[in-house]
C-alpha cells in the first residue's frame, strides 16, 4: 500500500498503529462513519454499519492499480459482526486504517455528531489531510465518546441511497465503504471511490443508483449549496411520491373494477332447451 504524502493522523492507530508496518499502514489509511442499528448509524448524511457476506470480488486490474494517496482511517467501535462488515474488510487489504480511541485526525471526518454537511469545498481538506469515519451504531451512540475522536472538520453526508445488500434501496443507510466512496465522489475523486467500491460484488451500483444525485451536489460551491440541493431533492420526492396517491380527476368514487371485453362469459343456458339464449333454430 502507497504512503500518502501528508499523514493526516496524531496519536496512535490501532490495527496498523504500532511499530513501523503500523505507521506505514496508517499513512494509507482510510475509514466511514459506519453505523449499525440493524446496521445504520445514520441520520441525515451519516454512514451506516452493514454487513460484508462472503462476495469478495476479484478486482478489476484498473481499480487496483489505483492508488489513493492520502490517509483513510475509521474509529471501529465492533458493533457489528467482523465478517460481514465493509469497513474491516478494507482494513484487511490495507485499504483503511484503524485508529484507536484518543487519535485525533486531522481530515474530513464522517460523523453522526457533525451538523455540517460535506460539500466540494472539502477536497482541499481532504487532500491535504484524508478522510476518515466512525463506525458504530445508532442503538449505542450514548456509548461512543465523540469528544476522544473529534476533528476540526466533521461532516454529514447529504441525502444518498444505498446499494449495500442489507439495505438496498434505503436512503441513508449507507455503509462504511459507500460513504467513504461518497465523500471522495462529492470531492471529485472518483476513481478513488471506485478503489473502495471494487471489492464488493454489488459496489458499481453505488454510483449508477447515485449518479443523479452526486451530480447535482457536485456543482455546488459549499455546505449551503448542498444543504438547499438536498432540499431541493427532498422535495421533488414529497411531491412525486404526493402525485402517486393523488385521485385522478373527475374520479366519482365508484369501483374502479370493470369488466374486461375480451373475457365475455358465456350465455346463460335455456332450462326448457337446455341449450343457449343465442343457440341457432333447430331445423325443422
Amino acid at each position: 500500500m502507497a504512503k500518502g504524502k501528508h499523514s493526516g493522523f496524531t496519536g496512535r492507530g490501532r490495527g496498523h498503529g504500532g511499530g513501523k508496518k503500523g505507521r506505514a499502514a496508517s499513512a494509507q489509511s482510510r475509514r466511514n462513519l459506519l453505523a449499525n442499528d440493524s446496521d445504520v448509524v445514520h441520520g441525515p448524511g451519516a454512514p451506516s454499519c452493514d454487513e460484508e457476506w462472503n462476495d469478495e470480488v476479484q478486482e478489476s486490474s484498473r481499480s487496483s492499480d489505483v492508488t489513493i494517496t492520502v490517509p483513510v482511517a475509521m474509529w471501529d467501535f465492533d458493533h457489528c459482526d467482523p465478517r460481514r462488515c465493509s469497513g474491516k474488510r478494507l482494513a484487511r487489504q490495507h485499504l483503511v486504517a484503524e485508529l484507536r480511541v484518543g487519535s485525533r485526525f486531522r481530515g474530513v471526518v464522517l460523523s453522526p455528531k457533525a451538523v455540517q454537511v460535506l460539500s466540494p469545498a472539502d477536497k482541499a481538506i481532504i487532500d491535504k489531510d484524508g478522510l476518515a469515519v466512525v463506525e458504530c451504531s445508532w442503538a449505542r451512540l450514548s456509548e461512543i465518546p465523540f469528544s476522544k475522536i473529534a476533528s476540526p472538520h466533521e461532516r454529514l453526508l447529504p441525502y444518498l441511497i444505498a446499494t449495500n445488500p442489507t439495505n438496498y434501496g434505503k436512503p441513508w443507510r449507507l455503509n462504511c465503504a459507500e460513504a467513504l466512496a461518497a465523500a471522495f465522489y462529492l470531492t471529485g475523486h472518483d476513481n478513488w471511490a471506485e478503489r473502495l467500491l471494487a471489492s464488493f460484488g454489488w459496489g458499481s451500483s453505488f454510483y449508477t443508483v447515485n449518479q443523479h444525485l452526486l451530480e447535482r451536489y457536485r456543482t455546488c460551491e459549499d455546505a449551503a449549496a448542498v444543504t438547499t440541493v438536498q432540499e431541493q431533492v427532498l422535495a421533488e420526492l414529497e411531491e412525486n411520491y404526493a402525485a402517486a396517491r393523488r385521485v385522478p380527476e373527475g374520479y366519482d368514487g365508484s369501483d374502479l373494477l370493470v369488466a374486461n371485453p375480451n373475457h365475455t362469459p358465456p350465455p346463460a343456458s335455456d332450462p326448457e332447451t337446455g341449450s343457449g339464449s343465442d343457440s341457432a333454430p333447430k331445423e325443422a
